[in-house]
């Protein structure tokens, strides 16, 4: 809970909650789902990360996944959030759709995060690339020029 990604883990499954109790109160049931499902993929996200699991399971591509589940659940929770605020004039929607709008930047910072990480580790893993093909041409080189 102390690093960056903790908090914003901790900000997303709290907003989820929020969110799904507002839903709850009013009768949308059809929007249910979404808030419950981020609310638990954030805290599953949130105990993997306290666990250090992506060290353990090296075979999953967790960036990736966290990448996908923030980009997914910023986009949905805009598309419920509008229509919650426009469709519906119950305070519960309204308050639902707020924290929903409130989430949605929370987990845009998140995609954002995870996406300058993952761009800095591609340009560093490139650039170690190119030097050890560079290397591997000049003793290919040396190593053809000294049997002539």
């Amino acid at each position: 809970l102390c690093s960056t990604k903790g908090r914003l883990l901790l900000a997303e499954s709290g907003l989820s909650f929020i969110t799904f109790i507002c839903y709850v109160v009013s009768s949308a049931s059809a929007f249910l789902t979404v808030p419950l499902l981020e609310f638990l993929l954030a805290l599953y996200f949130l105990f993997a990360d306290a666990m250090q699991l992506n060290d353990k399971w090296q075979g999953l591509c967790w960036p990736m996944m966290d990448f996908l589940r923030c980009v997914t659940a910023a986009l949905i929770y805009f598309v419920i959030s509008i229509t919650a605020v426009a469709k519906y004039s119950d305070g519960a929607y309204k308050a639902a759709g707020v924290f929903g709008f409130l989430a949605t930047i929370v987990f845009a910072i998140d995609f954002y995060l995870i996406f300058n990480d993952v761009a800095k580790f591609l340009k560093q893993g490139d650039s170690t690339d190119d030097t050890t093909a560079h290397r591997t041409e000049e003793d290919n080189s040396n190593s053809d020029s000294d049997s002539d």
